[in-house]
């Protein structure tokens, strides 16, 4: 049971499946129950305070694994940005090999990470922005349709359009992102020119996700209409999952003359850490996509990435061929 691709093979991993980047989320339980299930997991760099503090959970995720893994890190506009140059000395000297890379002007990181023969995977939701990292040096794109959790950017082109639209363009690997959460969507991500897939919300609801059962519990009782769109007048749109906290969010958002100011006690970050180590949904936003309709359990990583392959393998072999004579 594999499926071989360009991404198995550039990141030596046995599924094309890789665990994205999510605040709070990506600490080593789950990048390494993702890694030693066959796909890729990532640890979150800025979930840790410190460079220092990801220094020692890159070490914790390596003596849970010795498999590939990975280390986001995200690049957004902020008046008082973190220290992203001290993160990024963290991961080079802890001899990590695989980065991910999402958000605003990266080339400063990319070309460092290069410099260190580090193999960097670049997150995008528009295929100009596809072709710009293609030119920057980056090793693969994953590419987020709009269905996706987190930030799909301004121009709403769902994966089912975005996916093949990158592939006529970009020649390195791509990955699929957004709206993926089973074997169906993963034989579709390869139908439509992908060579695999990220997950962020179906990796949420499983044993190793190191959040509170009422989070889990919650992507599961939801169907693919709840979530909210917010920041949508600010221009930074965000996915979340549909909330006392999202309506609210949604609710003051609409009014005339809102300001971010006016939302802001709403979205920290701290907020939304207590949402899910607490399990109190009123605590904070809790990110999510429309997946969630298609998430009907809780398995271990393992029982998850090997019941897509095996499900994708199946469709491929099986249904579609049985369409052609």
């Amino acid at each position: 049971m594999a499926i071989k691709t360009r991404i198995t093979e550039l990141l030596g991993i046995e599924h094309p499946i890789v665990q994205g980047g999510m605040m709070w989320v990506g600490r080593a339980e789950l990048a390494s129950a993702v890694s030693n299930a066959g796909g890729l997991g990532i640890l979150t760099a800025l979930t840790q305070p410190t460079p220092d503090d990801l220094r020692r959970e890159i070490d914790r995720c390596r003596a849970m694994t010795d498999k590939p893994f990975g280390v986001n890190l995200t690049i957004l506009p902020s008046v008082s940005p973190p220290p992203y140059a001290e993160y990024r000395k963290a991961i080079i000297e802890s001899g990590v090999k695989i980065v991910e890379t999402a958000g605003h002007k990266p080339q400063e990181h990319v070309d460092d990470f290069k410099s260190h023969g580090i193999i960097v995977l670049h997150k995008c939701t528009a295929v100009r922005h596809a072709l710009s990292a293609e030119r920057m040096g980056v090793d693969v794109i994953s590419i987020d349709g709009f269905e996706c959790a987190g930030h799909p950017g301004e121009d709403d082109i769902p994966g089912l359009i975005l996916i093949p639209a990158a592939a006529d363009k970009v020649k390195i690997p791509m990955l699929a992102s957004g709206g993926i959460g089973d074997g169906r969507g993963l034989a579709a991500a390869l139908a439509l020119g992908a060579e695999g897939v990220n997950m962020g919300t179906r990796f949420c609801a499983t044993v190793e996700a190191p959040i509170h059962q009422n989070v889990k519990q919650f992507i599961v009782d939801n169907d693919e209409r709840a979530t909210n769109l917010i920041f949508r007048k600010f221009h930074n749109t965000g996915r979340v999952a549909k909330s006392s906290v999202s309506d609210q969010v949604v609710e003051i958002s609409n009014r005339d003359g809102a300001v971010f100011e006016d939302i802001r006690p709403l979205v920290g970050g701290a907020k939304g850490r207590e949402a899910l180590e607490t399990g109190n949904l009123d605590a904070g936003l809790v990110w999510a996509g429309q997946i969630q309709g298609l998430i009907h359990d809780i398995p271990t990583c393992k029982v998850l990435v090997e019941r897509m392959v095996r499900d994708a393998e199946a469709i491929i072999r099986g249904r579609l061929a049985g369409f052609v004579h």
